[in-house]
């Protein structure tokens, strides 16, 4: 009896469910949103060939940095500043309004599309009308709502990536010359993976998109069988991470009543935008609580170190 409680216990699919389940009825439900946006971008970018950590995105965002990787002279196949835009993209039209308040409070911080063109030289040309193509393939209803049809869509978009159409190499000038560009490389994985969490959600395992859930290897198995094994087995370990990350998060939520702020202080606010993004600059404060920036930097020094940015410092 006990075996077969811990294998309930352990079985992916009853985490993913319990972490959707829990994510409804949290209250910092935006917050882990933020954090889980980011380990998704890591993980992406982890298999785009550019490998980052969760903190490298933190400092960017926070204003303390240049794109992750940006700045350290690397031959990068795609720019991180780029692969952050797409995934970013991937949430524009989603319907759930804590994710898009999530996804609005942190493009109020970080214009991430100026970031690609900057940074990401022709990235955008040649990866977003791919990324379109993908993104729409993904969106397509699933005959049976089941892992293995997850895993025969991913097998069909991987194909139509390795098949990159013309149209993905070629920009159209402003003067209206059509410019062709150098080919790429062909492992193109990391855009599948980028619409994983759309296709759990389409097919009914979520009830809102978990930036997160991007489980997909670098190199693909032989057969959609074999992938489904892997995603089941990827799908309960970020599940389960993701529910301990939660309960941290709603740890440090909870201590931030002992603030002592009156109703109309905006410490509190503070102290949750923290915790999704620790080392926040007074400048971007400024913006996300309509502040001046003089009256960010008094919030800023008001504000006791949150948990989330204790244990960063103690990671450094």
């Amino acid at each position: 009896m006990q075996e077969i409680v811990d294998r309930r216990a352990n079985d992916p699919m009853l985490l993913l469910g319990r972490l959707d389940g829990r994510l409804h009825h949290s209250t910092s439900a935006d917050i882990f949103l933020a954090r889980s946006r980011l380990h998704g971008a890591a993980a992406l970018a982890g298999l785009a060939g550019v490998p980052i950590a969760v903190g490298d995105l933190q400092d960017w965002i926070a204003g303390r940095s240049a794109p992750p990787r940006a700045s350290e002279g690397l031959n990068d196949p795609i720019s991180v500043a780029s692969i952050f835009h797409l995934a970013l993209s991937r949430d524009e039209d989603v319907r759930d309004p804590v994710g898009r308040a999530s996804l609005n409070a942190l493009r109020t911080i970080l214009d991430d599309r100026a970031e690609a063109e900057r940074y990401g030289g022709d990235d955008l040309a040649h990866f977003g009308p791919l990324w379109r193509q993908v993104k729409s393939a993904a969106d397509a209803p699933f005959p049976v709502a089941d892992l293995r049809s997850i895993a025969e869509r991913v097998f069909a978009l991987a194909e139509m990536t390795e098949r990159l159409p013309v149209g993905a190499s070629e920009v159209v000038a402003i003067d209206g010359r059509s410019l062709e560009l150098p080919p790429r490389c062909r492992d193109r994985n990391w855009l599948v993976a980028t619409a994983l969490p759309r296709m759990l959600y389409r097919a009914g395992f979520t009830s809102r998109i978990i930036p997160s859930l991007v489980p997909l290897p670098k190199f693909m198995p032989p057969s959609p069988a074999a992938l489904t094994g892997f995603l089941a087995k990827e799908i309960g370990q970020i599940s389960a991470a993701g529910l301990r990350e939660l309960s941290a998060i709603e740890h440090d939520v909870a201590k931030l009543t002992n603030l002592g702020a009156t109703q109309r202080s905006r410490l509190p606010l503070l102290g949750r935008l923290l915790i999704a993004y620790p080392g926040l600059q007074a400048s971007s404060v400024s913006k996300l609580l309509s502040v001046t920036p003089q009256g960010a930097r008094k919030l800023l020094a008001a504000l006791p170190t949150t948990p989330a940015a204790q244990r960063r410092l103690r990671a450094e």
